[in-house]
């Protein structure tokens, strides 16, 4: 009597737990299960229309996660949560019999040094479910020169993507200073500028969409290197910068009253600009003027601003959000069995010099450094000590023993 075995893996029927029988052949559980997952991989390879699923975050549920850690800057959170969630709905678009392709609406973020442009997008990071990551404008320079070329951005996408190319395609970049390559001047450049005009004409089919051969370990490209494919078409890229020294030219925008009277509309309208925040007038003729291309700025045609950092907003960046200074300080005294107080008129000490200092939130923290860093130097060592209160006397004596109060601004 002949024995039956399975035509595929050859197993013998009493070593199988099912053995189905056809015309000719005879198939075993094993590899009907192993047939089953193979004609998975297939389906999934041939919808490639294969729309990911996420469970959509709606943008205000968005913004209500970004305000547990960013304070204020509402404007520039609800312009970054409708463009995150815009994203997700069109790489959930099937095509239709109508044609309508939603474009995607890359963002560019101005805002003043520590207003909390980066901690913006690494926030968001931290609960998006698509690859993320954080690139700098100031390393990239023209291809062929000392740097690196401008396709090392998306390696960071890869990498955070875990290599999986599908994956880092519907991907998000925050790209960072993007001020540093404004070109040096607002007319074209008849020399190169490498690390200026060139990079931004490098960027140019990257935010619009394009298949781009990336180096898997990032730095510069070479012939016998090997290369991944990637289409940046559904990329979603957010880019932001202090574009120091813009604010004069939104001024002198906004002032364009002629030489000699002005009429009574003129006057009027001049007094409702509020000249403690220009930028948020903003548009694209003084990113132009400041040195972008016009076809870098026609490719981000979503535009926002961040306010500068008042008194109270500082105040409250200092004890409210999630991940607050004041939270930080007494979690590391605290590892050391070290309860800390910050008195109200020691924080308000805080913020007066931050805000004589201009340099925002960061400001904060190198100013609180250098009044805690002899108690951070010296109690560890001391068992005795079980509390430390800040007071107002104590902050002063501290920071004006610092070096840090030498850096005043002029």
């Amino acid at each position: 009597m002949t024995q039956v075995t399975c035509s595929f893996c050859g197993r013998k029927k009493k070593d199988v737990d099912l053995m189905v029988s056809g015309i000719h052949a005879h198939i075993c559980n094993h590899c009907i299960d192993q047939a089953f997952q193979i004609l998975k991989e297939e389906k999934k390879t041939k919808e490639t229309g294969d729309k990911p699923s996420f469970s959509l975050v709606k943008p205000m549920e968005m913004k209500e996660y970004l305000d547990q850690y960013v304070v204020g800057q509402d404007d520039a959170k609800k312009v970054i949560s409708v463009a995150v969630y815009n994203h997700y709905k069109r790489l959930m678009q099937k095509p239709d019999d109508d044609d309508v392709v939603i474009e995607k609406s890359n963002i560019i973020m101005v805002g003043e040094t520590g207003t909390g442009k980066t901690y913006l997008a690494r926030t968001l990071a931290n609960m998006l479910q698509v690859p993320f990551c954080i690139a700098d404008a100031t390393v990239l320079t023209e291809a062929g020169y000392v740097g690196e070329d401008v396709e090392s951005i998306l390696t960071r996408l890869l990498q955070a993507a875990n290599y999986e190319v599908e994956k880092a395609e519907r991907g998000i970049v925050y790209i960072d200073e993007l001020d540093k390559i404004s070109r040096k001047s607002d007319n074209p450049s008849i020399t190169r500028d490498v690390s200026g005009e060139g990079v931004q004409q490098a960027l140019l089919k990257l935010l619009e969409g394009t298949s781009v051969n990336v180096p898997p370990q990032g730095g510069r490209k070479h012939p016998d290197q090997k290369m991944i494919s990637l289409n940046t078409q559904n990329i979603l890229f957010i880019c932001g910068g202090a574009f120091d020294g813009i604010k004069r030219i939104i001024e002198s925008r906004l002032n364009t009253t002629p030489l000699g009277f002005s009429s009574k509309s003129e006057t009027e309208k001049r007094h409702d600009i509020d000249d403690e925040n220009v930028l948020r007038y903003i548009n694209a003729q003084d990113l132009k003027k400041f040195g972008l291309i016009p076809e870098l700025i026609g490719r981000l045609p979503v535009l926002t601003y961040l306010d500068p950092l008042d008194k109270k907003t500082l105040s409250m960046i200092l004890t409210e959000p999630k991940n607050a200074l004041t939270k930080q300080y007494s979690k590391l005294f605290a590892m050391e069995d070290i309860k800390i107080e910050f008195r109200k008129s020691a924080l308000e000490y805080i913020v007066d010099k931050a805000v004589e200092y201009k340099l925002g939130a960061r400001g904060l923290r190198s100013i609180c450094e250098a009044i805690v860093n002899d108690a951070m130097f010296e109690l560890p060592s001391n068992k005795e000590v079980k509390e430390l209160i800040i007071t107002r006397e104590y902050a002063i004596e501290k920071f004006e023993k610092s070096r840090v109060n030498k850096l005043k601004v002029a």
